[in-house]
């Protein structure tokens, strides 16, 4: 997954080789999503980088999933090669949780005060 740019700062600077390693070398270009994304594909996922997906037959593109949602956290325990589907699955949380801000922030004008506030978001 593309890093935002907002976000660019909160990764090391060798996230690059960070990366290639753990999709590359520890995982071997295979999708390291044991079931913890919520999708039935059983044990392991089987999706290989550059080949069709099994489940949506769309090209293999791995990233690396930080399991905390934490990018300053690099140690490999809290990394993990996904396949976009297992990855987009494992942060739906995340990405309902910033969805939520957004449509917030867009519908709070300057200085007023949210009547319901998102745990966490803008006050």
């Amino acid at each position: 997954m593309p890093i935002r740019p907002e976000m660019r700062t909160r990764y090391p600077r060798d996230w690059p080789q960070i990366s290639h390693r753990i999709r590359f070398e520890r995982a071997g270009g295979r999708c390291e999503c044991d079931g913890r994304c919520g999708r039935r594909h059983g044990s392991r996922c089987t999706a290989v980088n550059g080949e069709p997906h099994p489940a949506t037959g769309t090209r293999v593109v791995l990233s690396v999933a930080h399991l905390d949602d934490i990018p300053e956290h690099c140690d490999d325990d809290n990394l993990a090669a996904m396949c976009a589907p297992c990855h987009l699955a494992y942060d739906a949380g995340l990405h309902a949780v910033t969805a939520a801000r957004t449509r917030a922030a867009r519908l709070i004008a300057p200085g007023q005060t949210e009547l319901f506030p998102t745990p966490g978001g803008p006050q």
